[in-house]
C-alpha cells in the first residue's frame, strides 16, 4: 500500500524532482501510518497480498473467462427458440474462513450472467439462477477452489 500511495503522489504531481520524491516518501509514510492505525491495514497483510499477487491475478483472469462463458451460455439460452427456462433458487454452504473471501465469492457469482447472489448469511449462500442448468456445480465452482488457495497462510 505504501508503494501505491507513493506512486499516486508522483502521478498526481506530474513532475519528478528530488524535492517531490522526498516529500512524496514522507507523505506516503504518514498516510500509510494513518491507514495502519485507523483502517486495519498492516505490513503483514501487505506482504501477504504481495505473496498472493499471482493467485489474485489468476482469480481475476478466471473470473473474466467465466463471465465470457456465462455470457455465451445465457445468449444461447435466450436466443434459442426452444428455450424454456426453469429459474431456481439454490442454497449452499462453503467453508471459506474470511469475510473478504465470502464477499468475493458472492460478488463473483453476481457478476457472472444468469446468476445473482440473493443473500449471504454466515456460510450459507442463496443464489437465484436463470435456469437450473446454471446452478449445477455452483457450490464447488472454480471460484471456491481459487478462494481456498488464496486463504492458505493468510495473515492473522
Amino acid at each position: 500500500m505504501y508503494i501505491i500511495l507513493f506512486l499516486m503522489w508522483i502521478i498526481f504531481n506530474g513532475n519528478i524532482t528530488l524535492e517531490i520524491i522526498l516529500f512524496g516518501l514522507v507523505i506516503a509514510a504518514f498516510m500509510y501510518a494513518f491507514l495502519c492505525a485507523f483502517m486495519g491495514y498492516s505490513i503483514k497483510k501487505d506482504l501477504f497480498l504481495c505473496k498472493k499477487s499471482l493467485r489474485i491475478l489468476q482469480y481475476v483472469l478466471v473470473l473474466v473467462w467465466e463471465i465470457v462463458k456465462a455470457n455465451a451460455a445465457v445468449m444461447r439460452m435466450i436466443l434459442s427458440p426452444r428455450f424454456h427456462n426453469e429459474p431456481v433458487l439454490v442454497k449452499f454452504k462453503t467453508d471459506l474462513k474470511s469475510g473478504m473471501a465470502k464477499a468475493l465469492l458472492a460478488n463473483s457469482i453476481t457478476l457472472t450472467p444468469g446468476t445473482i447472489t440473493v443473500s449471504l448469511e454466515g456460510d450459507e449462500y442463496t443464489v437465484h439462477c436463470l435456469d437450473k442448468r446454471l446452478a449445477e456445480g455452483i457450490d464447488s465452482s472454480v471460484f471456491v477452489r481459487l478462494l481456498h488457495k488464496l486463504e492458505e497462510g493468510g495473515p492473522r
